[in-house]
Formats: C-alpha cells, structure tokens, sequence
C-alpha cells in the first residue's frame, strides 16, 4: 500500500470542492499530473465516476487507513496554510531570498507544532524532496513532504535565525533562537548535519515551564520521591540521573536544582548544551571548538567556590575521576549518564574504570528513568488479557488520532547505603546488590500503569520494560 506522504501533496485540489464533498465521499486529492489525477481513500468501492466527474479529469486510486484520512482532515486549514507560503517561497531566486515569507511559514510550522504537542521538528533531504516530521510523545509523525528546493531557503532561514553560517553545509552546526509565537515566548535549540542528498535539521522545541517544573509534580512513586528528598539534602556526594536519550533526566535535574536553589548556595552547572535558563544558577555552556571541555572546566570548577554541582553528562573517565574527587571534598555533585536501569548503572561505572572504593565513598544515589505514553482517556478501549481487565489505545480528534495523550515518567531508585557501598568497595556480583536492595523497578511501576488503565501492554512492551 502506497503512503499519502510518499507524495508531495498539492493542498490547493482540496480547495476544489467543499469539506463536506470531502467528509462524504473519503477521499483526499493528491497531486494532478495533467493527464490524471492521483486521490487518497477510504472505500476502495468509491464511484470513480462520481470523483472523475468533480475534477474533470481521469483518476487513480491510493487506499488510505481512516485514521490518516480523519487526521488530514482535522488539520486541513493549517496544511492548505503552510502549503500556500511553501509555494510562495519556492518561487523566489534562491541566490535574492525575500526572507517575509519564510517567516512567516516558519512562525506557522512552529505554531503548528507546538499545537501538536510536538518535542522536535525534524527537516529531512530526500533524493527528490524533503519531508517535515515532528516527533509527538516520543513518536515521529511525518506531517509534510514539500519539493527539494524548498530546503535551500529553509536551511537558509533556520541558519539566519539561528546565528549560524549561511554558507557552510559541509560540517555540523548547533545553535539557537528565541519566537514569540501567539504571545507566548519559546526557545528552539538547533542541530543541522550533513546527509547525502543535503542536511538534516532536528529543532527542539524547548518548554520552559518544564524549567521549573516543581519536584512533586514530575510523576514519581512515592518510594521515589522519598528517596530523593532523603539523599538530595546532603552537603556532599554523588547522585546520577540515568536513562535513554529523551527520557527526562534534564526536567529531573532542573527541578532538583530549583527546589535547592537558595541564596546560602552556590549552584554551577556544566551543560552542553544549555537547554534552559535558570535563575539565580551559573550554567556554564560547553564549547569543545574553543577548548572549553568538560574536562577543562572541571579542572577550575572548584575554585569559583560552588556548593552544589552540576555536570550535564559523564562521557568518559577523566569527567567521572573529577566528578567523584568533588563528591569527595565537601561538594554535592549531581549529574547524569546513559544506562537503562540504576543497578546496571553500576556496570557503567566500573566500564569506565571507577575504582570500586572511590565509587562506593562517593555515590549516594542513583535514578534510572524512561517515559511511557499515557492512554487518551476519551477514546481508551477496554479489553480482557488473561482474566486481567486492561486497556488498548483507539484514537480521537482530543488524542490527534494517536490513542495517546501525554507521556509521564517512570522511575527506580537504588539508594547507597552502608552495606551496598561496602558490596561496591568489594567489588561484589551486581546480581547480589540487585537482590539485597529490592527497589520497585520500572518494570513493575510500569506494570501498575498497564492494569491501572494508565497505559497499554502495546506500551510497556514497545518500550522494551
């Protein structure tokens, strides 16, 4: 079966005839190739005459699911909207860019995305077009796919807005930019990388309320949330957020800074790069093209006199070393790593060559994380697995047609205490600390989530819990 987005759809046949043609008959207008015309639907029993009649010209089919049809037609308005200014703009002499109208479809494609609840927009080259996705609730969507010229212009504008150079494309380039969208201020954080056929650009759309999003309200268990109250009070010591990429461990580590954030504290964190301001902290952006590392950052942190560290990531040994020596010598250090549970955290830490005395010193805790979609609860569907009533995601207009509404975390915390930091300083079988310890897992808060009608099994094992 062919995709719609396999085309570059042409929004101004949908002009053509009324919605209410459109909701009647199922059908979406693709693209008129003079000779015939190429239209998405539902019924493959459709009249072909009665279509063929409408545009005066010979049809051929392409069967769509009704879920793709009903999510086209929700945001018809905007697509035509976005479409008419991406025309606009190809017509331009890509060497004398009027750079209005680009503008303006960006204010709109950003607006559009953040409609949707979106995280990143991505801008992606293909041989013969570029496609545009955003990534919903951890999810890509491709949303259009406009001709390929049209990149040039867009890499353009993003790079003006962004800082970057216009003229470089052979080499990776980050930045940043700031809109006021609707009478709202938002932040996008830019990466633009080589591909075969052009570049590839990924926006984060950065939600600065998740800045100061208050500890309590990010979604732990209460076992959790105790856990971190007890161990983030401490004076000094080592405490690692860890999980995939994308899994909130920087709205976790904002929000533990915030709530100690206080003037009898001085809070220095090191990001690369910086997603959000926050007052009253010094936050240190990395710059390797000019020297400013970790490592060489880390090697002076200590003399700005901080309380209360902060390290965006721990790559490789001489951050860990540095890390764990601050631990050591009266400082609290927070900072996170890339691991799928806290236990294997562990394992981590000894690949990287930590000495196991150091380690079991210095570490006072460890959060392991990941996020799972939450079920729309307007549309969810019950259903019966193995005597257990649960639910399965349907889709509706609330949801955008996904069965899903939002995401929240789920978490497990390992804390050290006496006899775990002794098991470490032996250099024990992990499998013995795992036992010893017998945290709830974020397999079984997951679990929880699934029979309490939270999530669905399609969810938990997507997510490989």
């Amino acid at each position: 079966m062919n995709s719609i987005y396999d085309y570059i759809i042409d929004y101004e046949l949908s002009k053509l005839v009324s919605k209410e043609i459109l909701q009647k008959y199922q059908f979406i207008p693709i693209r008129n190739f003079e000779i015939y015309m190429i239209v998405a639907i539902v019924d493959e029993n459709i009249n072909k005459s009665i279509l063929e009649e409408l545009f005066n010209t010979p049809i051929k089919f392409i069967k769509i699911p009704k879920m793709v049809f009903e999510y086209e037609m929700m945001y018809l308005e905007y697509k035509y909207e976005i479409f008419k200014l991406a025309n606009t703009s190809l017509t331009q002499d890509i060497n004398n860019i009027n750079y209005s109208t680009i503008e303006v479809f960006n204010t709109k494609m950003f607006f559009f995305a953040i409609l949707l609840n979106s995280s990143d927009i991505h801008m992606e080259t293909q041989k013969e077009s570029m496609i545009i996705r955003f990534r919903i609730d951890g999810v890509l969507k491709q949303i259009f796919n406009f001709e390929y010229k049209l990149y040039y212009i867009l890499s353009s504008s993003i790079k003006l807005l962004s800082s970057l150079d216009i003229s470089q494309k052979r080499l990776p380039q980050n930045g940043r930019f700031s809109l006021n969208i609707k009478d709202e201020s938002f932040d996008f954080r830019v990466s633009i990388m080589p591909s075969i056929y052009g570049e590839s650009i990924v926006i984060r759309i950065l939600d600065n309320k998740k800045a100061y999003m208050p500890l309590e309200e990010i979604g732990f268990t209460n076992e959790v949330y105790n856990n971190i109250q007890q161990n983030i009070n401490y004076t000094n010591g080592l405490v690692l957020i860890t999980g995939p990429t994308g899994s909130g461990k920087t709205t976790t580590m904002y929000s533990i800074l915030n709530k100690l954030n206080d003037s009898a504290k001085k809070i220095i964190t090191i990001e690369d790069p910086i997603e959000y301001n926050l007052k009253g902290i010094i936050q240190i952006n990395i710059n390797e093209d000019i020297g400013l590392s970790y490592e060489e950052v880390l090697k002076n942190i200590l003399r700005q006199d901080p309380d209360i560290l902060m390290i965006g990531e721990i790559r490789d040994i001489k951050t860990l070393q540095i890390a764990v020596q601050a631990s050591l010598t009266g400082h609290l250090v927070f900072a996170t790593l890339h691991t799928n549970s806290a236990i294997k955290t562990l394992n981590r830490l000894f690949d990287l060559k930590a000495e196991p005395f150091l380690i079991s010193a210095a570490l006072r805790m460890i959060i392991s994380q990941k996020l799972i979609r939450i079920l729309c609860e307007n549309c969810k569907e019950e259903i019966i697995i193995d005597d257990k009533k649960v639910y399965k995601a349907k889709g509706c207009k609330i949801c955008n047609l996904s069965g899903y509404i939002k995401r929240e975390v789920l978490a497990e915390s390992l804390c050290i205490d006496e006899k775990i930091s002794k098991m470490i300083n032996e250099n024990l079988d992990i499998s013995r600390i795992e036992e010893y310890s017998n945290y709830t897992s974020i397999k079984d808060v997951a679990y929880q989530k699934v029979l309490s009608g939270q999530t669905s099994f399609e969810e938990y094992y997507k997510n490989e819990i």
